[in-house]
């Protein structure tokens, strides 16, 4: 399991409740999705008054979070209210801010796909940069420097170009995809507002994670979802990128417990969130087809099934950390 370093939990921002009780309450970025959504389970389950900025569209998107907000019963110590908003909006994020007064903000919510990134560079900084800003610089407008406590979603994507491995919090940062670009400056208008106005803001660098809830178009769910339809007997083949590369994978479960941790400390850090193990994705293929019964040979064929592979012109490299910061048992 992932953990933060924690130390006592801060008087700062703590507020009281009803009853001399402190306030819980929780604000997520992007809680329909993977970590949002498993984000809010979490802080439900600790008793969290949980609120959710959703983007309006012409169709739902909450699929991951439905069984919160329609079976009450999931979550007896805590409540949840969803809200309609965006990062492009400074309006209602400071609307919504005031309205809330949260006592944790989890900026979670972003454009995050790598390769879509440099289809999308100009709406991907928009939303990962200057989003991040827009959100922090919403807390100070409503006056809450001093009762939130602010998550910010990073990512390895910083490290890019990687200088050392395994990479550390101290590893020098190189993105090579607009989504590690736009991540960078969210990074440091982080540690800005850290630092300028002594606001209780962290990064979470968090490398690959994840779960049955990971989007379809990210490389895991292809591979799971494609070996399914082979065995199923409606898909023949299925093509991949660089099935060398290889990924620091974890579970996106540990990953969010660990953001709540980082909010628990006495005094605001960064860290790297990883397992510290890696594997390639030519494993996570093979590892996959062995759960049907299958064995991958050769150059990724198996009896009538292929797997083919195309290169990404060496825009990612390998990542493997090493998390001084933030032990793992």
């Amino acid at each position: 399991m992932a953990h933060a370093a924690v130390r006592c939990p801060s008087a700062r921002g703590s507020g009281d409740g009803e009853m001399g009780k402190p306030r819980k309450v929780a604000l997520i970025t992007g809680i329909t999705g993977q970590d949002g959504s498993y984000l809010a389970e979490f802080l439900l389950e600790k008793g969290y008054e949980v609120h959710g900025i959703v983007r309006r569209s012409s169709s739902f998107n909450t699929g991951r979070i439905e069984h919160l907000y329609k079976n009450p019963q999931a979550h007896i110590e805590g409540n949840m209210k969803l809200h309609y908003g965006d990062l492009t909006d400074s309006t209602c994020l400071v609307k919504i801010i005031n309205e809330v007064k949260p006592t944790e903000i989890y900026n979670l919510g972003a454009q995050s796909h790598v390769k879509i990134s440099f289809d999308l560079a100009e709406y991907t900084a928009d939303v990962d940069g200057v989003g991040t800003l827009r959100l922090l610089d919403a807390v100070k407008t409503c006056g809450l420097i001093n009762s939130v406590k602010f998550y910010q979603a990073s990512t390895s994507e910083l490290y890019g170009k990687v200088q050392e491995i395994p990479q550390k919090e101290t590893t020098p940062f190189y993105p090579r995809s607009p989504y590690g670009a736009a991540k960078l400056y969210a990074y440091w208008i982080v540690v800005n507002f850290r630092e300028a106005y002594n606001l209780f803001a962290v990064n979470g660098i968090l490398f690959n994670h994840e779960s049955p809830r990971r989007g379809a178009n990210f490389v895991t769910r292809k591979i799971s979802r494609s070996v399914a339809k082979i065995y199923l007997g409606q898909l023949e083949c299925f093509s991949l990128g660089n099935l060398d590369a290889k990924r620091d994978w974890g579970h996106a479960k540990d990953y969010v417990e660990a953001m709540w941790l980082m909010l628990q400390n006495d005094e605001p850090e960064d860290f790297v969130i990883a397992t510290g193990e890696v594997h390639s994705v030519r494993e996570f293929v093979e590892k996959s087809f062995l759960h049907i019964g299958k064995t991958i040979v050769g150059e990724g064929k198996k009896e009538n099934h292929c797997v083919s592979a195309f290169f990404l012109l060496g825009r990612f490299h390998n990542f493997k950390c090493r998390s001084t910061k933030c032990p793992f048992p």
